[in-house]
């Protein structure tokens, strides 16, 4: 959870530079080179070595790193000099999230018992947007145990239209819970 705290706050730090200095996709995609560079699975034990100094991890991250704007990369020695270079991709994907708040977007998984075609995925985009006001990015995966139906999930929101759920609200009706 301290994981996934901190990549939130790294992430709404880095957002809130973005935003006031109108470099929002400039930043993004820095920090998904930051990311990248750090998934090399021989620079990444380099950067996490307590022995090597910091002025040698910084000359590594320069030359990885040429074309980064000069606070992204304020950002990367930061998170090299705390040990936290794993939150890395974390911190990637909370700033997306919240660019896509900032511009009205949002992403919905919605799940189903059979693979859904285009026309469908379309109607869902559609349907989803009207009821939230917001344009949708649609991930779609298959969970049989739902029989039929779907469940979406939007953010916090939740909208469970599955025969699995509609079966166990009978049955609790039934019984008489």
């Amino acid at each position: 959870m301290a994981r996934v705290a901190s990549a939130r706050r790294h992430a709404q730090a880095a957002f809130q530079i973005a935003l006031e200095r109108g470099e929002l996709d400039l930043w993004r995609g820095d920090l998904e080179r930051i990311a990248a560079a750090i998934k090399d699975s021989q620079l990444y034990p380099l950067l996490e070595n307590p022995k090597m100094p910091f002025s040698e991890k910084a000359r590594i991250l320069n030359l990885c790193l040429e074309g980064v704007t000069p606070l992204a990369m304020n950002m990367a020695y930061l998170l090299v000099t705390r040990r936290r270079l794993g939150i890395v991709e974390d911190i990637v994907g909370e700033y997306q999230r919240l660019v896509d708040e900032h511009r009205g977007i949002a992403h919905a998984e919605v799940a189903t018992a059979v693979p859904v075609d285009e026309e469908l995925k379309d109607r869902l985009v559609h349907r989803l947007g009207a009821m939230l006001d917001r344009e949708i990015v649609l991930r779609t995966r298959v969970d049989p145990s739902l029989i039929g139906g779907l469940v979406a999930r939007v953010g916090d929101k939740l909208i469970d239209g599955s025969t699995k759920s509609r079966l166990l609200s009978l049955r609790e009706s039934l019984i008489g819970r």
